[in-house]
């Protein structure tokens, strides 16, 4: 798609945005009762959400976009992270040791964020432009649930055995892949309504609703046509 769109760049900021923070905050396991989700569980999921919007208005193609351009700033925060750690202080700062302990845990987090990220994004734009089809554009939220409940699978199982496999046992991977999977799921089914009204004002102020009919839905294509 050519045209230039009003909102797509703000949206896509906004998508980056929400990654970075998300990175950042998620290697803490919090406690809710018998739940163990990670804190980024409670921002991440707006992610897939973000995701959803660009496929259903703007296409698959813009949502692959969008997705790159995010794993390209995760990875970019990775590796400052770590240079910025084992760039020697200056001896009057006292924070280094805070400093390491909140980056130190990146490699491995950002390694599994990347893959988990890539893997569940990919899955979830794939699954609703599909559903999309299917549907003739009907019901929304089978599309906007559908591909959250099958993106957010992939992302939480792969984020959680490459994160902390190895550091936890298995009953606390399995119980930190349930938390983390219901959590993500109930934020999407939650904010259902909120994203009916910024698709429906989306598809009204940018005069366009994307079918991908004709779409190459390769996730290493540099563009697809959609219909």
């Amino acid at each position: 798609m050519n045209r230039r769109f009003r909102y797509l760049d703000l949206l896509t900021i906004g998508f980056v945005v929400v990654l970075l923070i998300s990175n950042l905050v998620g290697p803490k396991i919090c406690q809710f009762g018998p739940l163990r989700p990670s804190a980024a569980e409670f921002l991440f999921p707006f992610t897939y959400i973000c995701a959803d919007v660009f496929t259903e208005v703007y296409g698959y193609g813009s949502s692959r976009r969008a997705i790159w351009l995010g794993f390209g700033a995760m990875a970019l925060l990775a590796i400052m992270g770590q240079l910025a750690v084992a760039l020697p202080p200056a001896p009057e700062w006292k924070g280094q040791e805070a400093f390491a302990t909140v980056f130190g845990v990146v490699p491995r987090f950002a390694v599994a964020s990347l893959v988990a990220f890539w893997a569940g994004e990919f899955t979830n734009s794939y699954t609703l432009a599909k559903l999309k089809l299917f549907t003739g554009g009907r019901m929304l939220w089978t599309r906007t649930i559908g591909s959250t409940v099958t993106g957010q699978a992939v992302d939480t199982a792969v984020i959680v055995a490459i994160a902390f496999g190895g550091s936890q046992s298995m009953a606390m991977l399995v119980r930190m892949v349930i938390s983390s999977y219901l959590i993500k799921v109930a934020v999407e089914v939650v904010a259902t309504p909120v994203t009916y009204l910024v698709v429906g004002f989306l598809k009204r102020a940018e005069a366009v609703d994307t079918f991908d009919r004709k779409t190459n839905f390769n996730p290493f294509a540099l563009q697809g046509e959609s219909a």
